[in-house]
């Protein structure tokens, strides 16, 4: 009997514990907006996970990868201020890519603590590969929103991170 009490008949979905039918309604936890911003984070760094898998690559070192493509000799210290990353991840990231042959440090003429930073060609063609990654995970998030909603999206979200 008292089981009978704690399950109320969902017809599409069976029983459900204490008559909770709606699997969306979290209650007042619903209305604070880092909430949604970390569920939101999750899928889509789930979805990035899945698309690039079979690279074997973060989204941290695609980060470095295509910044130091696009900024040849950029500092590490450089990098990690642009990507908004502590010193030491970003070492470690670096360290990483360096390891797989995909970046190489050199050393500065003007400043001897500063790593210019250059990208190999293995690391050219993981960052050609992980670009059409990219392209398909950012069609699958867009395709969730109209353009307009997408300018006002980044907008909205450049206000926290910016």
């Amino acid at each position: 009997m008292l089981a009978e009490q704690l399950f109320v008949s969902d017809s599409e979905n069976g029983p459900t514990p204490d008559g909770f039918e709606d699997e969306a309604d979290v209650g007042e936890i619903g209305e604070i907006l880092g909430f949604h911003i970390r569920l939101a984070h999750g899928v889509v760094y789930r979805h990035f996970m899945d698309t690039f898998a079979h690279l074997e690559l973060t989204q941290k070192q695609v980060s470095v990868l295509w910044l130091v493509a696009d900024h040849p000799g950029i500092a590490q210290s450089d990098l990690a201020r642009r990507l908004h990353m502590d010193r030491a991840t970003t070492m470690a990231v670096v360290n990483r890519l360096q390891a797989r042959k995909y970046l190489v440090r050199g050393q500065s003429d003007q400043d001897g603590r500063k790593q210019p930073l250059t990208v190999l060609p293995e690391g050219r063609a993981a960052l050609a590969e992980a670009k059409q990654a990219i392209r398909e995970h950012e069609a699958w998030l867009k395709g969730r929103f109209k353009p307009r909603e997408i300018e006002t999206l980044i907008k909205l979200l450049t206000r926290i991170h910016g």
